[in-house]
């Protein structure tokens, strides 16, 4: 079936708004706040895949758990995002960190290109 470009585009925007909503949702304050400062202490990034990794090497056992947990949880967002815009949760993870993660890293952070290269704001 034929769908007009704007209804696809449509359709896309309003995943990648379920998307940016729901990871955030299913981390609880204390993990949010464990990732967060981890983020301003350049031991944890934003990846252009849409997942959260170790940009330096932790031992902090909290802070691996809610690592794993949240990006656990974005997995399951971007796999129904993927299948509600009909394409592939990988897609659907680089779309959310081009669209929402990218523009929320503060100056001063740490993420990790489409190339696997960490890069400071």
């Amino acid at each position: 079936m034929f769908r007009p470009p704007y209804v696809i585009v449509a359709v896309a925007a309003a995943a990648a708004a379920t998307v940016a909503v729901a990871p955030v949702m299913a981390q609880s304050a204390a993990e949010k706040a464990r990732i967060d400062a981890a983020k301003a202490a350049g031991v944890v990034g934003e990846q252009a895949d849409g997942f959260l990794g170790f940009r330096l090497d932790s031992d902090d056992a909290a802070l691996r758990e809610a690592v794993r947990s949240t990006n656990a949880a974005r997995a399951q967002v971007y796999a129904r995002s993927a299948e509600a815009a009909g394409t592939t949760a990988a897609v659907a993870g680089a779309r959310m960190f081009e669209l929402n993660l990218l523009p929320r890293i503060a100056t001063g952070e740490w993420y990790r290109n489409a190339q696997g290269q960490w890069v400071q704001r």
